[in-house]
């Protein structure tokens, strides 16, 4: 079932919007003292979500948790069912909620990706 599927099942929850999920993300994370945490806005740069979040645990168990308290508050908040992988691992946790995409990272997996800096604006313009 996708995020949108899950969503028309129960029109009570609040609005589902890009935004809105992005705040319920950041502040899940800063709650649970996620560290070094980085949005980037992806609108207009790509089709796969309107916002990607990266930050670190400390820890394996720390980055397990971080994300399962994340997906808890989602499907309450939202009704929202959102596609995980990694968190038995706790290395580096993939959580797809749609139209955000949220990576959470052990420091040292973080550093080895540098994920950000494929996603990060550059200042370069596209060559026409």
């Amino acid at each position: 079932m996708t995020a949108i599927a899950a969503r028309s099942a129960n029109p009570s929850a609040p609005t589902l919007s890009s935004d809105a999920i992005l705040e319920l993300v950041l502040t899940s994370l800063d709650d649970d003292k996620a560290e070094d945490i980085l949005t980037i806005d992806l609108r207009g740069r790509t089709a796969i979500a309107d916002h990607m979040v990266i930050c670190s645990g400390r820890s394996t168990r720390q980055v397990a948790a971080l994300a399962q308290k994340l997906l808890d508050r989602l499907k309450e908040t939202f009704r929202l069912s959102a596609r995980c992988e990694g968190k038995d691992v706790g290395d580096w946790v993939l959580i797809d909620a749609g139209d955000v995409v949220i990576h959470i990272f052990r420091p040292e997996v973080r550093e080895f990706y540098q994920l950000e800096k494929m996603w990060q604006d550059t200042g370069n313009k596209p060559v026409a």
